[in-house]
């Protein structure tokens, strides 16, 4: 057995964090009464924040924001084009937001069965993710996932942020792991496949969206966590 480490990302690669996110976002939307404040379309509104938080968190990886302020601005973000800038809404928002969206639970397919049937073969799993430490510790519990991980290693506690080669050598020091025998497994190219491989690290690139032109080359390529079956 080559691999003994398996390191998984987690938002995106096993919790859906849109689908979360969304469930969350129509609760908010009902709760604040966005729609009598101006927010006339929920699906447009949850589409630009998407889109708005996934460009947040490309600048917080490279360190051009913080911590709070992409908390926050996402919800800014995602008012302003419905031309609404209220400081005090964006503040309320967050602060709710991410106290819902860790007791969401929904996961791709297979999530559970294939944690399972790698536990079964006697892998020893572990997380590396740039979330929160206390959010990605409270999805973990509600979804069920926190029984079949080890350590979970966060860009808090690692004091780095992936794909910096930094929270990849201080997962391999808190595990006991090697290079040689540890692998990544992850949804996205610039961080989870790109940050293995500048610690040296093979790679599975979790494939759920179909993406059929890459400029980086993973070890492996699977278009759905079952077909890990067929590495493992």
């Amino acid at each position: 057995m080559k691999y003994r480490h398996l390191f998984f990302d987690l938002d995106h690669t096993l919790w859906d964090f849109d689908a979360n996110a969304r469930v969350t976002l129509e609760s908010l939307y009902e709760e604040l009464q966005l729609k009598e404040r101006g927010v006339h379309d929920f699906e447009l509104f949850y589409r630009n924040y998407l889109v708005h938080n996934d460009k947040l968190w490309e600048r917080y990886r490279k360190g051009f924001i913080r911590q709070d302020e992409l908390r926050v601005k996402r919800m800014w973000l995602a008012l302003l084009d419905f031309k609404i800038a209220d400081d005090e809404l964006s503040k309320a928002m967050s602060i709710l937001f991410l106290e819902k969206l860790p007791t969401r639970t929904i996961l791709f397919p297979h999530t559970k069965e294939i944690l399972q049937y790698l536990k079964d073969k006697s892998y020893q799993l572990h997380l590396i993710t740039n979330g929160f430490e206390k959010v990605q510790h409270s999805k973990l519990k509600y979804s069920g996932l926190d029984t079949f991980f080890e350590e979970v290693i966060t860009s808090e506690g690692s004091n780095s942020l992936k794909p910096n080669k930094e929270i990849f050598d201080y997962a391999l020091q808190k595990t006991g792991a090697t290079i040689n025998n540890s692998i990544m497994l992850g949804d996205t190219l610039d961080a989870d496949i790109q940050g293995a491989i500048n610690a040296g690290m093979d790679q599975v690139f979790v494939n759920h969206l179909g993406i059929t032109e890459m400029e980086i080359k993973p070890t492996y390529v699977v278009n759905s966590l079952k077909e890990l079956e067929q590495i493992f």
